[in-house]
């Protein structure tokens, strides 16, 4: 009977216990409240990923230009010092069009180029997203470890300084709404 007892006990206090586990959600204590993808979707997405962005989780874009011209800058998107619940800034504002149209022609050109991956490894990449309206035109370039340039020849240094010339081109176009 003694031998019962001790099982049922320690059966109860199993499932006890497992239940408590069970109940204890980890996603719970972290922040629910990612913004919604705003519609419609931007036409250019400009992200850096940083070096050791393997402890950073809530990357965003550090611009959003949409076909219209608006566009959204989000320049602390990749600070070290910003804590991943804090969303990062938004400071809506707009693009030049003729920026823009620059932008979609120097895109479209480099969607060919071979940017080339250095040997470095484990550093930070670039991307530019270009995504029209009309489905099969979309470009998605990315260039890792953008300031490497070990293994790469002529032709894809020469690529990825266009590359970076035109993420710089467009961070630098974006105008701030007063």
């Amino acid at each position: 009977m003694r031998g019962t007892k001790a099982v049922l006990l320690v059966v109860m206090l199993t499932l006890g216990m497992a239940s408590g586990t069970a109940a204890a959600d980890p996603a719970a204590d972290r922040p629910s409240a990612l913004p919604p993808i705003a519609a419609p979707l931007a036409l250019f997405t400009l992200t850096t990923i940083p070096d050791g962005w393997q402890t950073r989780t809530d990357l965003r874009p550090q611009l959003e230009i949409f076909a219209d011209g608006r566009a959204v800058s989000s320049p602390d998107a990749i600070a070290a010092d910003r804590r991943p619940e804090t969303p990062p800034k938004r400071i809506e504002g707009h693009i030049r069009p003729d920026a823009l149209t620059a932008a979609v022609a120097e895109t479209t050109a480099l969607a060919t180029a071979d940017l080339g991956v250095p040997r470095a490894a484990d550093q930070s990449s670039r991307i530019i997203d270009y995504m029209p309206q009309s489905a099969g035109q979309d470009v998605h370039l990315v260039v890792y470890a953008p300031e490497a340039t070990d293994g790469l020849g002529a032709e894809q240094q020469a690529a990825r300084k266009r590359f970076a010339d035109l993420y710089r081109t467009l961070l630098d176009a974006f105008v701030p709404d007063n």
